[in-house]
């Protein structure tokens, strides 16, 4: 192995590259390279076999790691642990390590890696897809310092066209629309279909294939023609084109290069795409990307820019209690609009009004922009119908049953159990009454409330639609028909009764009383 390092030294290979061809530590590497052979044999002769503080365990890790050869030297150290408890020497993680290692080479036990099974996909249809992704690079500059910039890339499947658009700070929802009507402009086209990363700026959670997008861009993708895919959590094979693309970017444009400022390197970059990244023969396709996007141009959808007012969105957090700040004002947001810290809407100024969205783009509430400060924008219990009176609302609901009376009864037990919520349950009572005009029914899941002391707005709902529910599987509900004199008397006539006395002489005619 000595002999092995200076012969790639004198190659000119670097330590670095020697440790990773010969899958050595670098500092065995470094010393070898700095030893003679003189050095080297005094050394060989001088070193004698040591001694390890975990020989005496040397078969319980050989064994372990025959049956289970991918097992970490972590891994080891507890099952040592585990089996031996406080008879194993105390010894380092390091010194637990080194001794695998020595087994490991000692017994000729590798470490196993699993790959990934991959196979080869055919190409797509020209326009059919592109690929998106997002980068981050810390450049040099003029005085010696590293300057961080984020980037934009996009490539087309089929041709391997690329575009590659630089920023000062990290994307937004806003600067990632940006950079998309940027590419399209630079094609000339869109492609059907856009393949991303699950990144935060356009997608905020995903759940068994349920894509909830940012508001800002779920308004855009609305926009325009084409369809959103998005790969698995930690899967960045399944967009393998734009990966090499991130890397082509680092290595080759940015590696090395001076930033001076950003209008400069978003010129310098699109001069290396003509010049350099779509010019250039394709390892895979062998084909020059340029070339092949003069036939991919004509399968794009058409471009068209797009007037959107997703631009004039901006997103605000949302307080515990349901408030956001604006110019200096609090703006009241609907009940429950708050759901932990992360809580974000979007808000956009039209016509002296603030309308508020949330993250699906859903319109929550509009309120006048105020020109004053420390105010409180809206009214309270958004959600709720306070345009009656309690007093009102029980009035109303009472009046809708035969017996006033057991209805006021009713009423009264749920104030008595929930006087705090006691409106709202008015309100769930009302808006049931209000879904049919059947007295019956009516009457009958009052009477079946009381019965049963059901005294809650839902379970007085949860009755009403039980009852409906019988109602529509029967073609009528049977009517009581009162009994007339004749049939008065006859429910008086009594059944005759035979004597049993009859049954057993007949059952036994033989036998004597």
């Amino acid at each position: 192995m000595y002999h092995e390092v200076n012969k790639l030294k004198r190659m000119g290979f670097s330590n670095a590259q020697i440790s990773r061809y010969l899958e050595m530590d670098p500092r065995t590497v470094s010393k070898y390279a700095g030893m003679d052979e003189n050095e080297f044999e005094t050394q060989l002769d001088s070193s004698s076999p040591r001694v390890m503080l975990l020989d005496a365990y040397e078969d319980f890790v050989k064994n372990k790691l025959g049956k289970y050869p991918d097992t970490s030297a972590a891994q080891m150290f507890d099952w040592l642990k585990e089996r031996y408890g406080e008879q194993l020497p105390k010894v380092s993680s390091r010194t637990v390590y080194n001794f695998v290692m020595h087994v490991r080479h000692k017994f000729e036990i590798p470490i196993e890696k699993k790959y990934r099974d991959f196979q080869a996909v055919e190409e797509l249809p020209y326009g059919q897809q592109a690929q998106v992704d997002f980068g981050v690079y810390n450049m040099r500059t003029s005085k010696d310092t590293r300057k961080k910039v984020y980037f934009f890339a996009m490539v087309l499947s089929r041709s391997r066209m690329k575009y590659v658009w630089f920023l000062e700070q990290a994307f937004t929802s806003l600067s990632v629309i940006d950079a998309h009507e940027k590419a399209f402009m630079f094609y000339g086209g869109v492609p059907k279909e856009l393949v991303y990363d699950q990144d935060r700026t356009m997608l905020v959670d995903e759940n068994l294939g349920d894509l909830i997008l940012t508001a800002g861009f779920k308004q855009y993708c609305q926009n325009r023609p084409f369809k959103v895919h998005f790969c698995r959590k930690s899967d960045p094979q399944s967009k393998g084109k734009i990966e090499i693309v991130i890397q082509y970017v680092k290595k080759n444009f940015l590696y090395n290069r001076i930033f001076n400022d950003l209008e400069t390197l978003n010129e310098q970059a699109q001069e290396w795409l003509s010049r350099t990244a779509n010019k250039l023969e394709h390892n895979a396709t062998k084909k020059s990307p340029y070339f092949e996007y003069l036939i991919e141009r004509e399968q794009l959808l058409p471009y068209f820019p797009i007037a959107s007012s997703v631009s004039e969105l901006k997103p605000y957090y949302v307080r515990k209690n349901n408030l956001i700040t604006y110019r200096s004002n609090f703006y009241r947001l609907p009940s429950k609009t708050y759901q932990g810290l992360d809580t974000q809407v979007w808000v956009r100024e039209q016509d002296n009004q603030l309308h508020i969205y949330d993250i699906q783009n859903q319109l929550l509430c509009t309120h006048p922009i105020s020109n004053d400060q420390g105010q409180i924008i809206g009214k309270p219990n958004r959600q709720r119908n306070t345009s009656l009176k309690i007093t009102d609302q029980v009035t109303k609901i009472t009046e809708s049953f035969t017996t006033k009376e057991a209805a006021t009864s009713f009423l009264d037990q749920i104030k008595d159990k929930y006087p705090r919520y006691f409106r709202d349950h008015l309100l769930q009572i009302d808006k049931t009454l209000n879904e049919i005009s059947n007295q019956l029914i009516k009457d009958k899941t009052l009477d079946f409330c009381i019965k049963n002391e059901l005294f809650s707005g839902n379970e007085f709902r949860d009755a009403f639609f039980c009852l409906l529910d019988n109602l529509e599987n029967k073609t009528e509900i049977p009517s009581l028909i009162l009994l007339d004199k004749e049939n008065q008397d006859k429910i008086n006539i009594a059944p005759q009764q035979s004597d049993i006395d009859l049954y057993e002489a007949i059952m036994n005619p033989n036998q004597k009383g």
